[in-house]
């Protein structure tokens, strides 16, 4: 099985001006091309940015998939060979959505909308995302979407995993405060499931939150392959190789030490993951 290299776009992104972040988003996918990736993946609400103050703020920057971003990034895409995955904000009917969308060479694929809402940014006046979590195939390589906070939570990971998913993609917005996760939770969610993990943050300031940058591509094993240690913009690239991330028993001596990440569960007692009741 061919291994692919994959890209993280870390870069800034302008409120309210969807016309400059997507010319910006196009010449960083043109880029990661040429270097070679086959899969571009760039931040949370790169499109649009985060930081609005209202959803009645926040609409007039949102579109309906698909929509221009789709439409534009399908030009590209189909030109370039590449699949790349773009967060921005999507309207359906009066709802707002933080989502990202998969495009690749046949056009636009697939959306995912965040699930998991923190307060912070837009996302005070998103709707969560409802829809069940889903695997695409790119042709060689299954990957998962999860946004920013979703990260947090290792359901989701798990879900994608168990759902075939070589690789988890993560656009968000970490801003300051943020170092814990960017260090733990991602090898973690890697490790635990024996996945790639590819997380993709922005940088710049908006609104008085600074952005960290710091992204980073992670192994089955939570080791590092790549990362941005700053955050100026810059892209970072890795190769991986899917095989590896659909081998889940690990081997460390023979019939002495031996893991297996999905076979080795015990849902029969994980009844209270998925109790509704909250304090």
């Amino acid at each position: 099985m061919p291994s692919w290299k994959i890209a993280t776009v870390q870069m800034d992104c302008k409120l309210k001006d969807r016309a400059a972040n997507l010319e910006a988003i196009r010449k960083h996918l043109h880029e990661a091309a040429a270097k070679g990736a086959q899969l571009a993946v760039f931040p949370e609400c790169a499109v649009a940015g985060y930081c609005y103050e209202s959803k009645a703020e926040a609409m007039p920057f949102a579109e309906t998939l698909p929509g221009p971003t789709t439409e534009a990034l399908s030009i590209d895409c189909r030109q370039l060979g590449i699949w790349a995955v773009v967060g921005l904000l999507e309207r359906d009917g009066d709802d707002l959505f933080n989502s990202c969308v998969l495009v690749g060479p046949d056009g636009f694929k697939a959306s995912y909308r965040k699930t998991h809402l923190p307060c912070l940014g837009v996302d005070r006046f998103t709707t969560p995302g409802t829809r069940p979590f889903a695997v695409q195939d790119l042709g060689g390589l299954r990957i998962g979407m999860n946004i920013c906070y979703d990260g947090s939570f290792p359901e989701t990971a798990r879900i994608f995993t168990l759902l075939g998913a070589d690789l988890v993609v993560l656009p968000t917005n970490w801003p300051e405060g943020s170092i814990s996760t960017i260090t733990c939770l991602m090898p973690a969610r890697a490790l635990e499931n024996h996945i790639f993990y590819a997380a993709c943050n922005r940088v710049g300031e908006e609104k008085g939150f600074r952005f960290l940058g710091r992204s980073r591509i992670f192994n089955v094993n939570g080791e590092l392959l790549a990362a941005s240690e700053d955050d100026r913009a810059t892209i970072v690239y890795a190769d991986i190789d899917p095989a590896k991330a659909r081998d889940k028993k690990v081997v460390r001596v023979p019939k002495v030490f031996e893991l297996h990440r999905t076979n080795d569960r015990r849902p029969e007692l994980y009844g209270p993951l998925t109790a509704t009741e909250r304090d």
